[in-house]
């Protein structure tokens, strides 16, 4: 502010006094063109742009926000289902043990039955066979006896074939 009151300032011939009315004139032109309506329609222009980035920005979190709500949710119920699944395969896994030991004892039982009657059908067979061989045993030695006591006697064809067809008979 010394400057502008010093002597020579306001002269004609000082070159600074010549740059503030140039400058005074160059923002006079300005302000007549309108330059400061222009400046503030741009920055107006600017200021709307910003603002409806912003606008869309906070569009987009809102929207952003209620998806990943609808994540969470579906991310619960996903959860909720699984842990449902999960147990009815346990429950369903109880049962299948359940009803895999019920078929295996009936099955050892039944192998059990069918083996106690094999053994009860070899026992039969056995004791026929026993009893079939004692008979062929008795058989032989009651032609052998006849035949010896007859052989002392007189033979007859008759009797000897009476004796031959008490062994096929005895079987």
């Amino acid at each position: 502010m010394n400057m502008f009151m010093e002597e020579g300032f306001w002269g004609l011939q000082s070159a600074e006094m010549w740059v503030l009315v140039g400058l005074l004139i160059f923002i006079g032109i300005c302000i007549y063109v309108g330059v400061p309506k222009l400046i503030a329609g741009q920055l107006d222009a600017k200021g709307a742009k910003i603002q409806s980035e912003l606008d869309e920005a906070q569009r987009l979190r809102a929207e952003a926000e209620a998806l990943l709500a609808t994540i969470r949710a579906e991310k619960t119920a996903a959860e909720a289902q699984a842990r449902d699944m999960l147990a009815a395969a346990e429950a369903d896994a109880r049962i299948m043990e359940a009803e895999a030991k019920v078929r295996l004892e009936e099955t050892l039982a039944r192998r059990q039955a069918l083996a106690e009657r094999r053994i009860a059908s070899a026992e039969v067979q056995a004791t026929a066979e026993v009893k079939a061989a004692a008979a062929e045993v008795a058989a032989q030695a009651a032609e052998t006896i006849l035949s010896a006591r007859i052989a002392g006697a007189k033979t007859d064809p008759l009797l000897d074939a009476a004796i031959a067809q008490i062994g096929t008979r005895l079987n």
